[in-house]
Order: C-alpha cells, then sequence, then structure tokens
C-alpha cells in the first residue's frame, strides 16, 4: 500500500486564522499555490483557505464595499475541512479529490498539519511511478533477448 506520507509535500506553507487576509493572499501569489491549510500555534488543523474562498473578494475591490486592511483569513477560509491521515492509502486520497472539486488536502498526524497533497502532486507521483516500471520492463525485456531498437 502506498501511503499519503510517500506522496505528501512536507514543506507546507500555512497560515493563521489572524493572518491579514491580503497577506495571505499574496503568499499565495509568491508561491504560487491555490490554496494553504489554516493552523494554530501548534499546527493543528483549523480550516483551509483556498483560492475560491476568496474569489468574493472582487466585489469588495471593485465596490469598494468595505476595507480589506483589517479582515483577516478567518473571515474567508473554509472550517469544515477533510484531512487525511498521513498512513491513509494513497488511492483514497486519490478517490476523494477525483470526487470532489478540491484541487489540494492536508495531510495530518495526529491531529497537526504535516504535508498536503495537491494534484499536481498526484500527477508527478503517478507519472514517476509509471516510469520507473516501464524503464524495469524495458530492462527485463532487454536482458530476455529482446530487441535493442
Amino acid at each position: 500500500m502506498i501511503t499519503a506520507e510517500q506522496v505528501m509535500n512536507s514543506d507546507v506553507i500555512t497560515v493563521q486564522k489572524d493572518t491579514p487576509i491580503l497577506e495571505a493572499m499574496e503568499l499565495m501569489l509568491q508561491k504560487s499555490i491555490s490554496g494553504m491549510p489554516v493552523v494554530d500555534d501548534d499546527m493543528n488543523l483549523v480550516g483551509v483557505l483556498s483560492e475560491t474562498d476568496v474569489v468574493s473578494l472582487i466585489y469588495n475591490t471593485v465596490y469598494k464595499i468595505e476595507s480589506l486592511e483589517k479582515k483577516k483569513v478567518r473571515n474567508y477560509m473554509t472550517e469544515r475541512t477533510v484531512s487525511f491521515d498521513k498512513d491513509d492509502n494513497l488511492l483514497d486520497v486519490c478517490d476523494f479529490l477525483a470526487k470532489n472539486l478540491f484541487r489540494r488536502v492536508p495531510i495530518t498526524s495526529a491531529g497537526k498539519v504535516v504535508g498536503i497533497i495537491s494534484v499536481p502532486d498526484i500527477v508527478r507521483f503517478t507519472l514517476k511511478v509509471y516510469r520507473e516500471r516501464e524503464s524495469a520492463a524495458a530492462e527485463v525485456d532487454f536482458r530476455k533477448g529482446g530487441s535493442e531498437n
């Protein structure tokens, strides 16, 4: 069984509920990510902030209904989140991502965020495994006297 831990990115970028929303948005752009876990001081998962969560800010920006200067991540994050444990089967993570609109899922250990798996992480892993298997199969075929062409 391949576990979530084998595929997750452990260099996970997080924010806290009290992070200014403008700072969080800048971080998303600087790091080229579409979302990030929201954690408390002990790295416990308390929510997720995604690009979809902040789409409503266009209304505030265009029509200047209210200033975003004092708005925090807590005002826009999704609190009810799904996460997987680092020891969970990767197939369960893939099944969840395939059936939902999420592009990433936090990975936890004892409730604390230890990583994240995004759709691009799974695409990379799939290509890596495919190439390794093809290379191994070609090596076996070559040893059996297969064509070098």
